[in-house]
């Protein structure tokens, strides 16, 4: 079993270290214009660059776990079912990623204000540490790429497909995730068969880097109930 961590918009596999280091057979994928050569403008297209490394591979029993629009990629893998799926998570995502067209806007105008704002909204108590953090990971991206991520998060719709997803499904999201809240998680728990939903006390949008010791716990949970 391969545990295989995809990142959100505009991030790095960095934003998955702390779970890089308690599952050390884990691998965090870097998409396409997040450090490493190509580009993409919606999430079929992700999506058809994580299967192809996971074919590059030759990855088994593969369990996806997704971060926000990373969680919408594994979705769109797992609806597919071209790849062999054991399990999917997903951390702070939903059937439908509405993005405010203002956030568009600004990102469209290359406004360094709207990282700012991004950075803070990606927790349940951003601070100074937190807000470097995420500018950290906003900045490593190009803006031409960070406007393609949001696109392609605005553009996302698989509410009259989710349910077509077959595979063990654990919905991890924030209690004060402000991006995607915790209703997103619900709406898929309602139409994935089996699916689990947990919300994660106190924390935000990027639960596995405000929380890691809780998401690992749920993570590691989940992927024991595979291998019983």
């Amino acid at each position: 079993m391969k545990l295989v961590f995809i990142h959100g918009a505009a991030c790095t596999p960095a934003v998955f270290d702390r779970q890089r280091a308690a599952f050390p057979d884990a691998v965090a994928l870097a998409l396409p214009g997040h450090g490493v050569p190509g580009t993409a403008s919606d999430i079929a297209g992700f999506a058809d660059a994580v299967e192809g490394q996971i074919a590059e591979e030759g990855w088994d029993e593969v369990v996806l776990c997704g971060s926000s629009m990373g969680g919408a990629i594994a979705m769109e893998i797992a609806i597919r079912a071209r790849v062999p799926l054991a399990g999917l998570v997903t951390i702070g995502s939903g059937a439908k990623l509405r993005v405010a067209p203002a956030i568009i806007e600004s990102l469209r105008r290359d406004d360094p204000a709207v990282l700012a704002t991004l950075a803070d909204a990606m927790f349940a108590a951003p601070n100074d540490r937190s807000r470097a953090l995420m500018l950290e990971q906003f900045l490593a991206i190009s803006p031409e790429q960070r406007l393609a991520d949001f696109l392609a998060c605005d553009a996302f719709d698989a509410r009259e497909r989710v349910a077509e997803i077959a595979v063990p499904t654990l919905l991890l999201v924030g209690e004060r995730d402000i991006m995607t809240p915790p209703d997103r998680s619900a709406f898929l728990g309602d139409r994935i068969v089996g699916a689990r939903v947990e919300v994660l006390p106190g924390l935000g949008h990027l639960a596995m880097l405000e929380g890691p010791e809780a998401t690992n716990l749920q993570l590691a949970g989940f992927v024991d109930s595979l291998n019983g």
